[in-house]
């Protein structure tokens, strides 16, 4: 029990100090993460959705001529994981849709 009594009071010392350090530590993290977020998960504008579907034409034609055999490992896990993270964006919007993990509330 003095040993918990101890940890707490140098815990308590300790805190606003470790609490500082915490701060100035991920202030900059989150100012890059939000700076990211905003320009990375904004819906597409107008002038987007031309070159997506160019984009997509261009990767069925890829696919009927079999140029995706001459992809590179690094590519294909590249575009794997770009495929998986679309796919998980689905499920998370589903799940919120439907609120909660399984089933509709009808």
């Amino acid at each position: 029990a003095a040993m918990a009594q101890g940890l707490a009071q140098r815990l308590a010392a300790r805190g606003p100090q470790l609490l500082n350090a915490a701060l100035a530590y991920s202030k900059p993290r989150l100012a890059t993460f939000w700076y990211y977020a905003k320009v990375e998960l904004a819906p597409p504008t107008p002038a987007e959705i031309p070159r997506a579907v160019d984009s997509m034409k261009a990767m069925v034609r890829a696919f009927q001529s079999g140029r995706l055999a001459q992809l590179t490992v690094k590519e294909a896990l590249r575009n794997g994981l770009v495929a998986t993270e679309v796919l998980m964006w689905f499920y998370i919007g589903e799940i919120i849709g439907k609120g909660g993990l399984i089933g509709y509330n009808v």
